[in-house]
């Protein structure tokens, strides 16, 4: 497993932009794929993007075009910048890793991820 330390995140009005960042204490070219997912109150924890190790994406439909997810191989870090907050995005943002080979796409369930970061909190009002 991977220690995986989450940052950034907030609170923000609708329309307006944040970025979370995770930083791995593992080289991250070595990992198969990465993932965001988040969690909100009440709610089950979905996957929103992943990217694999060659640097394939997936977005859930929910935030395809206002998210994108980044690997910085060089810091070994995972980044999301995400824009056109709405408060339906309100949510514990988790980063996740594997070393497993597999889909590398947001309908990976949980389960296949053997690492996990503490979580950081996005909140958007309206």
């Amino acid at each position: 497993q991977v220690q995986l330390v989450e940052s950034g995140g907030g609170s923000v009005q609708a329309g307006g932009s944040l970025s979370v960042s995770c930083a791995a204490a593992q080289v991250t070219s070595s990992l198969y794929c990465m993932a965001w997912f988040r969690q909100g109150s009440g709610k089950e924890r979905e996957g929103v993007a992943t990217i694999s190790r060659d640097g394939s994406t997936s977005y859930s439909e929910s935030v395809k075009g206002r998210f994108t997810i980044s690997r910085d191989n060089a810091k070994n870090t995972l980044n999301l910048q995400m824009n056109s907050l709405k408060p339906e995005d309100t949510a514990l943002y988790y980063c996740a890793a594997t070393t497993y080979p597999g889909a590398c796409s947001v309908s990976r369930p949980p389960r296949l991820y053997g690492s996990w970061g503490q979580g950081t909190q996005v909140t958007v009002s309206s």
